[in-house]
């Protein structure tokens, strides 16, 4: 297991730019066109997953799998129980399947061994390269310095729970994305009772509230410049995060969920 994340398979495999993943898409979409003609999907960003390392994982079989040649529901099940295993805190087959079953009732599967099955095919096609380095860390060693308070620091927490809902696993170190958190808690100050409508504001709304603590904001963007973090990578991930939340204003889970049993219906891709 890699100790850090510049020495890991997540930066020499499974790191992509934006053109890289659209490429891959795009491929995917040419190799699967009458599928993809026959089952229209919402974006892919908006997969609705609830753990942190299964959403990883489920992004990065995507990369190299067409999702309507699966049961994404199966595939979802499967990365909680692979990632419950890479962690350490293994849990029992039986009971993945039945609380997958319990909150997916669309799983349509009752024997574990399609779990076993899905486990292998899982981790061969992602080439056994199961690492996962989190932002957590990294928001943690920095947060320190800044003198983040501690709403602050909770809403850099909500911000990078946020950012598993895109490709920006995918895309950047989690560093990038830990100062991404912090640039947006501090400077734009979401809350969560409007953290996915912030995409909304106007710049002079954010100006103004940005306004709120301007020595933090002054001593935040003075340590950006003078630190080597890739500045030009932050601010395409806050666009990153607007965006998303701009798309969660009309993002409607029942469409994404009926696209999907659709194409699995039809296939038996279920069974």
């Amino acid at each position: 297991m890699a100790a850090n994340y510049w020495d890991s398979t997540q930066r020499t495999h499974w790191t992509f730019t934006k053109d890289q993943l659209e490429d891959i898409r795009d491929q995917q979409l040419q190799d699967n066109q009458e599928l993809h003609t026959k089952y229209p999907l919402p974006e892919p960003r908006l997969m609705n997953i609830y753990f942190q390392q299964p959403q990883v994982y489920v992004r990065r079989f995507y990369t190299k799998v067409d999702i309507r040649r699966t049961n994404p529901y199966l595939v979802m099940t499967t990365a909680v129980y692979v990632a419950c295993k890479v962690e350490e805190c293994p849990i029992h087959i039986r009971l993945v399947l039945a609380e997958a079953a319990r909150q997916w009732p669309e799983l349509g599967i009752n024997d574990i061994s399609k779990i076993g099955e899905c486990e292998f095919h899982l981790i061969s096609t992602m080439s056994a390269r199961m690492i996962v380095h989190h932002p957590y860390r990294s928001l943690n060693d920095l947060a320190p310095g800044l003198n983040l308070s501690t709403e602050e620091l909770a809403l850099s927490q909500n911000v990078i729970n946020d950012h598993y809902n895109t490709d920006m696993p995918l895309m950047y170190p989690p560093h990038i994305i830990a100062v991404t958190a912090m640039f947006l808690a501090v400077v734009l100050r979401p809350t969560q009772s409007n953290l996915q409508a912030h995409a909304a504001a106007t710049s002079a709304s954010a100006l103004q509230s940005a306004l709120q603590n301007p020595n933090k904001i002054a001593k935040m963007v003075q340590w950006m410049a003078e630190s080597d973090i890739d500045v030009g990578a932050c601010m395409a991930a806050t666009q990153e995060f607007i965006s998303l939340y701009e798309v969660w204003e009309n993002y409607i889970e029942r469409n994404c969920k009926d696209g999907i049993s659709r194409f699995m219906k039809d296939t038996q891709l279920g069974k």
